[in-house]
């Protein structure tokens, strides 16, 4: 199976564009949060509508796998804390957002919303133990932010860690976590597109300019990930 990861798109649409062409060489597609983008003159409200478009065509020629990010909350949700709701209106039969999991081909995908407080927090909590309860040998998650103690949190100042991904990879082990979040941690010092924790990879491409975003290209039959970056790229076996 090739599974194309990317995140951090921010609603720049020459790259949703690119990931239409690509998805058609590939089997999943995970966008592991911020489609959307808060600060762009395109209310959200229209980003929504144009980006779920986006993921309808995805989903004809791939399995699309959404997790939430930031940037991707519209309001708040039955229980009062801010979700993106948009995203969870546009779940489809091949688009697997917030709170989802689906089984392809053997392997199961899971994508774990953007939470903005303990009962969200909670939620992602059971979401993972129930998807967890007997899941099989390949298991991967979509999930925004990158765990602490990885270099995948890392920007030029400071890190960003999220202790409860960390907590959840240790307790689940799953085979491969796909993040986003920290645009700069592939091009810093101290900084990388790749960590292990424990027998989990852990992936964040980065945000990058130009027509092609920064991006993961994991292929399980090969047991390899290859990571295209804006001057670079890097090949890594997950043997």
């Amino acid at each position: 199976m090739r599974i194309l990861s990317v995140s951090d798109l921010h609603y720049r649409l020459p790259h949703f564009d690119w990931l239409l062409d690509a998805s058609r060489d590939v089997d999943v597609v995970v966008i592991a949060g911020d489609l959307a983008d808060v600060v762009n003159p395109v209310p959200v409200e229209v980003q929504s509508v144009v980006l779920a478009t986006y993921l309808d065509r995805l989903a004809e020629q791939s399995l699309v796998v959404v997790s939430s990010g930031n940037h991707d909350l519209d309001g708040p949700g039955g229980h009062g804390e801010q979700v993106a709701g948009w995203l969870q209106r546009a779940a489809r039969d091949r688009v697997v957002v917030d709170g989802a999991t689906a089984d392809l081909d053997g392997i199961r995908f899971t994508a774990c919303p953007w939470w903005d407080g303990p009962l969200t927090r909670a939620e992602v909590d059971e979401q993972l133990s129930e998807a967890g309860a007997d899941p099989p040998a390949t298991w991967v998650w979509a999930y925004h932010s990158p765990p602490a103690g990885t270099p995948l949190c890392r920007d030029r100042r400071r890190e960003f860690p999220d202790h409860d991904l960390a907590g959840w990879i240790e307790r689940h082990q799953p085979a491969l976590v796909f993040t986003g979040h920290i645009h700069q941690a592939p091009w810093v010092d101290g900084g990388s597109w790749r960590a292990r924790v424990g027998r989990t990879w852990v992936f964040n491409a980065g945000k990058q300019i130009g027509p092609v975003p920064a991006h993961v290209l994991v292929d399980t039959d090969q047991a390899t990930a290859h990571w295209f970056g804006v001057v670079d790229s890097e090949t890594v076996s997950l043997g």
